[in-house]
């Protein structure tokens, strides 16, 4: 038995290595073993049903912020990994923007770029700035392949050496992605983990520069999320964030950085 368990761990850890990530962003690795364009059709279906149940929002002040922040963004991302040679990583994206009237402090990016934004969260947000800091965040989940990752670390939590001969059904898959993206009528999407929420933090913040948005303001965005955390519950968007202090000093790692692609995006300093 110890035998085999050495195989299957030697066996993971090979797979491990050839299905490694790399973000070209932010530099981060990760096991990434699901099918993207899987993970995206199963995602799809599941933003639809969410869409379904919820009232959209268009032709509003709000909406069109929604819609305005997030292309910036999405061109921002589009011209960056096309500068790197990667646009491939994200041609198959289709993007969407939506406003949804909700209560809950919450927003929402799908793999392959399906996003939601709730009107709970605009009393925070307050501008297009700050907009750009959620969006940018959400968007950064996606492009990250978070979801990905996520689902590969429960392929291998559930059926361990099993993915090495590839013997996964669809339906496994399937279950696996349920489970991951449990949508309904409320939505309570992936919960990532705090690596990866700092990965979005950081990412993000780059993209909003890039986007031509000034990433300073990302710190007075999350002092007044934090505000609103201090009633009687936590918003959904904070549930598995890092604690203040410790977004707070990443911030502050990665400012400098930030501040360069604003300033390349003709941003003042």
């Amino acid at each position: 038995m110890k035998k085999v368990n050495k195989f299957l761990s030697a066996g993971i850890l090979s797979l491990a290595l050839i299905a490694c990530t790399t973000n070209p962003i932010t530099g981060r690795k990760t096991l990434q073993l699901a099918n993207n364009q899987e993970i995206a059709a199963a995602a799809l279906q599941q933003y639809h049903q969410a869409i379904s149940a919820a009232k959209v929002i268009s032709g509003t002040t709000a909406s069109k912020s929604v819609q305005n922040v997030g292309l910036r963004l999405k061109n921002a991302a589009n011209n960056y990994y096309r500068g790197i040679g990667r646009e491939a990583d994200i041609a198959d994206y289709q993007w969407e923007f939506n406003l949804l009237d909700d209560k809950q402090i919450n927003a929402w990016c799908m793999p392959g770029g399906k996003v939601a934004v709730y009107t709970g969260i605009l009393p925070i947000t307050k501008t297009d700035t700050g907009m750009a800091v959620v969006l940018g965040h959400e968007i950064s989940h996606a492009l990250a392949g978070h979801g990905n990752e996520r689902i590969s670390q429960a392929m291998v939590a559930q059926y361990g050496g099993a993915i090495l001969g590839s013997t996964i059904s669809n339906a496994q898959l399937a279950q696996i992605f349920q489970q991951a993206y449990p949508i309904g009528a409320q939505v309570a999407l992936l919960k990532y983990g705090r690596s990866q929420e700092l990965e979005a933090d950081e990412m993000g913040l780059y993209l909003m520069a890039m986007a031509g948005y000034d990433p300073r303001e990302a710190y007075p965005f999350w002092q007044r999320m934090e505000a609103a955390a201090t009633g009687n519950r936590t918003p959904e968007f904070l549930s598995t964030h890092p604690n203040p202090e410790t977004r707070r000093a990443d911030l502050e790692k990665h400012m400098a950085k930030a501040l360069q692609y604003y300033q390349t995006a003709g941003g003042k300093i």
